[in-house]
């Protein structure tokens, strides 16, 4: 399979690749040492259900390449996501001896790749982090761009996503497709909402066809293809790094918005997400949502906002709808509290700005445009939308 390079450009100084391909991992240490060259140390942080011969490898050939080398396991769940499990990996890290020059890795999914991504940037003041993303949200989205980070928990007892962290960019991003081989289908499906999103936005960053390919290639990538996969991540990093590349930290105030467009389906999704008790499939064993799928009901209730304003067709709401049931991904979920209450969480998201709450819409052909402050009406009539 064919290496692809897709290059982050930011400053000129703090650029980076992102490197998409097969069995990448097997050259990971290589690739640190060459961009480390003077570092002791590399610390990983990785995923607790990963299998304890993928940590082992790669510390094994860590220390080929002359690197001491310590880690530590973090579960991937949202209540983990937490300043408990910072301390804990933060404490790791120094207890190391984990000198500036020294590397953090991250091996895992997007909480993993979030959490030492934010110790990172907070360790001296900022250590060189390789985001090594083992599923497929994580490598289209959550390991590039440079957002880390952790979730509060209020005295209330309810989960803020995402309200602590840090801008703080990768040195090198490798997607190795082979990982993707042994990730549990509804982990593969969930990675798929945010393809659909990129895909609803491709048209302003230079790839007005992804929403079709990815509809004609659903078999493929449901049934892995390498190949399929591939060209699968490597156009959706291409669009997120372009977006990343216009607005680096999400400060573009422009209708027309610039990172802010990635919140697409987010800002419903990050509050149905903190329900425990949703599942995908109606069933409480499967309970709660992965991020994916809350994703994938937070872009129809943003269609469904969308249709309301008239900014776009019913058509591609429900070409959308379709296309996410064809990928597994739930368009609708049962036991939503009232909306109203729905709403309230919508208003701790962290993309809510002096008390107005902010929308991202798509249009017909790849568009999408922030809305701010969009009727209470229109918007508990989306959330009813999803409502089985």
């Amino acid at each position: 399979m064919t290496l692809s390079r897709v290059q982050v450009s930011l400053d000129g100084t703090r650029d980076y690749e992102v490197l998409v391909g097969h069995s990448l991992t097997g050259t990971l240490a290589d690739r640190v040492r060459a961009l480390c060259p003077n570092a002791a140390r590399a610390f990983i942080v990785i995923d607790d259900g990963l299998p304890e011969l993928a940590r082992a490898n790669l510390a094994s050939a860590l220390s080929r390449r002359q690197f001491a080398t310590a880690g530590i396991t973090i579960r991937p769940s949202e209540p983990d996501k937490s300043l408990e499990t910072l301390d804990r990996v933060l404490v790791a890290i120094a207890e190391s001896r984990h000198e500036r020059r020294d590397p953090v890795i991250a091996l895992g999914g997007g909480i993993v790749g979030d959490v030492a991504g934010f110790a990172a940037a907070t360790y001296r003041r900022g250590v060189p982090v390789i985001q090594c993303p083992t599923t497929l949200l994580s490598m289209v989205d959550a390991s590039v761009g440079g957002k880390t980070g952790v979730n509060l928990r209020t005295p209330d007892g309810s989960l803020k996503k995402n309200l602590v962290g840090a801008f703080h960019q990768p040195r090198l991003v490798v997607a190795d497709i082979s990982l993707l081989s042994s990730l549990p289908d509804r982990q593969l499906r969930a990675g798929m909402a945010e393809c659909v999103k990129h895909a609803l936005l491709s048209g302003q960053f230079g790839d007005p066809t992804l929403l079709p390919w990815i509809e004609s290639s659903a078999p493929a990538i449901l049934s892995r293809d390498s190949g399929t996969l591939a060209e699968l991540v490597s156009r959706n990093v291409a669009i997120k790094a372009r977006v990343v590349a216009g607005d680096e930290r999400e400060e573009a105030e422009s209708i027309v918005g610039g990172r802010a467009l990635l919140n697409l389906g987010h800002t419903f999704g990050h509050a149905i997400e903190t329900l425990p008790n949703l599942s995908p499939t109606g069933q409480p064993t499967d309970a709660p949502l992965h991020h994916g799928e809350a994703v994938a009901l937070g872009i129809m209730a943003a269609l469904e906002t969308a249709v309301s304003y008239r900014v776009a067709s019913p058509s591609l709401r429900d070409r959308v709808g379709s296309l996410l049931s064809r990928l597994g991904l739930p368009t609708k979920v049962r036991g939503l509290p009232p909306s109203d209450r729905v709403l309230e969480l919508m208003g701790h998201d962290k993309k809510v700005q002096g008390g107005v709450l902010r929308l991202v819409l798509p249009h017909d052909g790849g568009v999408c445009i922030v809305k701010d402050n969009p009727s209470l009406a229109i918007v508990l009539g989306a959330i009813d939308s999803i409502r089985v």
